[in-house]
């Protein structure tokens, strides 16, 4: 008998299986304190739900801002957090294995024992935020999209940290021709506190202070998405969120999101996270069916 025909030989012989995912679920969050131990693991915060102010303590600094969808929190392994925060909330969390950290900083060319991911408060990082909503849509859809698709998102996530949040790393910088930091927070946070009203352009070009041919194209270079496409996601993720609340028909949720009518919020939900509200709703109603897409 070969070698080769052994399936005990062969099963030795091969090199151990690194797991490339990260491991992430949706938390939502009461006003109030939280407090997190030291874990053997770096921590990706990614703020998805409504605005919250927030003080934070980490690392012996004590911060303070606002919170608007996209911002970033990076808590590095075995560093102790707490949170305050004035409402309540939603976050994506993301956990990266050291394991992984260390399998792509060889890929990279990098020293695998010599990894410091920096601590990092209310950052934009327009990297991280396509794969948080990535990791976000294959939670909503319990999975579906796969293997594969979730470890290319876990080496992904892995790469960008090493290669910009390692304490090693250059200091990020304002996307070339986008707008600043400070002025793409002032928008976001205008948008996320009227995505019930009309939000023209010319209004949010005035909170920009530029014109509306410039908002358009600094608004996409900082966040590589239409002013458009961006608020309709963010009506539907809201939407999403009212939808845990039965008391709220799909009607007045709607409205509350700033669509015209329960078939206008429907078509883009559809469009955008794949299912309708009410197919929405009876899923939020299955915890087991989130307990079970969290373990990505």
């Amino acid at each position: 008998m070969s070698a080769t025909s052994n399936p005990l030989v062969a099963a030795t012989s091969a090199p151990p299986r690194v797991q490339r995912t990260v491991n992430a679920n949706i938390n939502n969050f009461s006003a109030g304190l939280t407090r997190i131990d030291p874990r053997p693991y770096a921590i990706v915060c990614m703020h998805i739900g409504p605005s919250v102010e927030v003080t934070c303590e980490r690392g012996g600094k004590l911060r303070h801002g606002r919170e608007v969808a996209g911002d970033l929190d990076i808590v590095p392994a075995h560093t102790p957090a707490a949170w305050e925060t004035k409402q309540s909330g939603t976050t994506l969390v993301m956990r990266v294995p050291d394991e992984l950290l260390r399998t792509v900083a060889v890929e990279l060319d990098m020293d695998p024992s010599n990894i410091e991911i920096a601590d990092r408060f209310q950052l934009r990082d327009p990297f991280i935020e396509h794969i948080g909503w990535a990791i976000k849509a294959d939670l909503d859809s319990g999975g579906a999209g796969g293997r594969l698709f979730r470890e290319s998102l876990g080496t992904a996530l892995a790469a960008r940290l090493l290669q910009r949040h390692n304490r090693r790393s250059l200091p990020m910088r304002d996307p070339k021709g986008g707008l600043s930091a400070w002025k793409l927070k002032l928008v976001i946070s205008h948008i996320e506190d009227n995505l019930e009203s009309e939000l023209s352009l010319a209004e949010i070009a005035k909170v920009a202070g530029v014109s509306v041919s410039h908002l358009k194209t600094l608004f996409r270079r900082s966040t590589g998405t239409p002013v458009h496409q961006y608020i309709l996601r963010r009506r539907v993720e809201r939407a999403k969120l009212l939808l845990q609340d039965e008391s709220l028909s799909i009607a007045q949720i709607a409205f509350a999101t700033g669509f015209a009518h329960q078939s206008h919020l429907a078509r883009h939900m559809r469009k955008i996270l794949g299912v309708t509200p009410a197919a929405a709703r009876r899923d939020l109603a299955q915890p087991h069916v989130a307990e079970q897409a969290a373990n990505i």
